[in-house]
């Protein structure tokens, strides 16, 4: 199946994890794909992996906390391309701050809310007005269980940052909605990407990770595949009646919480 020949999509943070993924999972389906990312080194082997495999995916390495560097960089995948069909936001992260909210300083909170919300916040005003003049766009907010329903592990600034892209998903699915721009939440579980594995192995003992596998209805955790077959739909002209919706895929996890 091709059904994203002759789209572009951009995918941020996308050298690794989730974001590779997705990336790897559009591109098979027929998409031009850009990734963003900030280390240089693992966009290097990305790239090298994508040309191995056939896969149209280009990069640029690229601090997002300089809005200048996005704006750039929106403007060379314009020339390259010519449009930006697909934006997936996938940066994020807990950034390790202190887990507990009273341990957590003003700079813990500002790092997160930078990097999980502004970030995603100045990528989607630099794409909007292309999608725009396309009367077409699909735009994906990585969420996450913890922004749903809170977390055992990831402390408060992660979840409340999580929660507001939630919130910034339903306003731009509103205001956009008449120009042909969806936009769409989708809200992970425990995804073992070796990042994800390496944080549980730090704050969870393997009999607390026994307990979390079995509060699961499927029995299972999330693997990146799963993650990017969601994103794959809601970017797709299929989904063209679905936008301000948060997809949970966590294995029914939830429905135990």
């Amino acid at each position: 199946m091709r059904r994203f020949e002759n789209r572009s999509a951009l995918i941020t943070a996308a050298a690794s994890g989730l974001g590779l993924g997705v990336a790897q999972r559009l591109a098979r389906e027929g998409a031009r794909v850009v990734i963003w990312d900030r280390d240089a080194a693992l966009l290097a082997d990305a790239l090298k992996e994508a040309a191995a495999g056939g896969l149209d995916i280009t990069g640029r390495a690229l601090d997002m906390m300089d809005k200048r560097a996005i704006d750039q960089a929106v403007a060379e995948m314009i020339d390259s391309h010519g449009r930006i069909d697909i934006l997936v936001n996938n940066i994020g992260g807990s950034l390790h701050v202190p887990f507990r909210f009273l341990e957590q300083s003003d700079d813990d909170w500002q790092k997160v809310m930078d990097v999980n919300v502004k970030t995603c916040v100045w990528a989607t005003r630099a794409v909007i007005p292309y999608m725009q003049k396309a009367h077409y766009g699909r735009i994906i907010n990585m969420g996450s269980k913890a922004g749903r329903f809170g977390s055992l592990f990831a402390g408060t600034p992660y979840v409340a940052a999580k929660g507001a892209m939630q919130a910034f998903t339903l306003q731009i699915a509103q205001e956009f909605g008449p120009d042909g721009i969806t936009c769409n939440t989708v809200c992970p579980g425990a995804i073992l990407t070796p990042r994800v594995e390496r944080f549980l192995n730090e704050r969870h003992s393997p009999e607390e990770r026994a307990r979390v596998l079995a509060s699961i209805p499927v029995r299972r955790q999330g693997r990146v595949e799963d993650i990017a077959a969601a994103i794959a739909y809601l970017t797709s002209e299929e989904a063209g009646f679905v936008t301000g919706a948060t997809l949970d895929v966590n294995g029914g996890q939830a429905m135990s919480i």
